[in-house]
């Protein structure tokens, strides 16, 4: 019985010694994993979506920290199937929509690319491990200025941020290859149409904020003429700003 106590004891106190994983500590590689093997890949989902076949896209989905992109409080969903709150009345996208949307603009290394909605930066993340540069616009200030510093942080020297009403575009680094709009506008923008290079092509949600969204894909040939394609009913936050 002394025996067993005095194992017990010493039990204890080496536990005590071990320090408490933080939120910070956590191993989320299995988490990616599973996210995108669930949720993702056109291979092993089995809930009826249209999965992603883009494997450079895959591998960015499995590579990038999603839980340094969201509040604390909410890191361990993370990786789950739906958006989350960042704050400001604004959030994060569900993860597949995140790989949908890009996979839409049939990216190269060599494009530019200008993003509507930065938020807190996950997207332009996933759009600069693809292509040549992100322009990215945040109406928020707090918000911005927020991805701004994370995406530095992270490495990413080819996203730059921009506070501002994305509505508009970035008309200084125009035209760009694709357009990603993350956020609801009750119209397709006629300023980002202007400034979608001949050739590119233009992602956005479109509906107001009591009506069924779709996300809509815009091109535009090469002599100019827009096309646009409804591709699925989605639920978004509504662009905001002077429109």
């Amino acid at each position: 019985m002394k025996s067993s106590a005095f194992i017990l004891a010493a039990l204890l106190i080496l536990l005590m010694t071990i320090p408490e994983l933080g939120v910070g500590d956590r191993d989320y590689a299995a988490d990616r994993e599973f996210m995108v093997k669930t949720q993702i890949d056109w291979r092993t989902v089995t809930d009826g979506r249209i999965g992603v076949k883009d494997q450079q896209i895959l591998e960015v989905m499995r590579r990038i920290p999603r839980h340094e992109f969201v509040p604390d409080k909410r890191k361990s969903q993370a990786y789950f199937d739906s958006p989350l709150p960042i704050g400001y009345d604004q959030t994060i996208s569900q993860p597949y929509i995140v790989a949908y949307m890009t996979e839409l603009l049939k990216l190269q290394k060599t494009h530019k690319v200008l993003e509507v909605g930065t938020g807190s930066g996950y997207q332009a993340a996933v759009l600069a491990e693809l292509v040549n540069h992100v322009y990215t616009i945040e109406i928020i200030k707090e918000l911005g200025e927020d991805a701004t510093k994370r995406l530095k942080r992270l490495g990413y020297k080819n996203a730059t941020v921009k506070i501002a009403d994305g509505y508009f575009g970035w008309k200084e680094h125009a035209p760009y290859d694709a357009i990603i709009v993350t956020a609801a506008p009750d119209h397709i923008p006629p300023p980002l149409v202007q400034q979608l290079k001949p050739g590119g092509v233009m992602c956005t949600p479109v509906g107001g904020r009591f009506q069924i969204q779709n996300l809509t894909l815009i091109s535009k040939t090469a002599d100019g003429v827009i096309k646009t394609k409804q591709v699925m009913p989605v639920r978004f936050v509504p662009l905001t700003g002077k429109h």
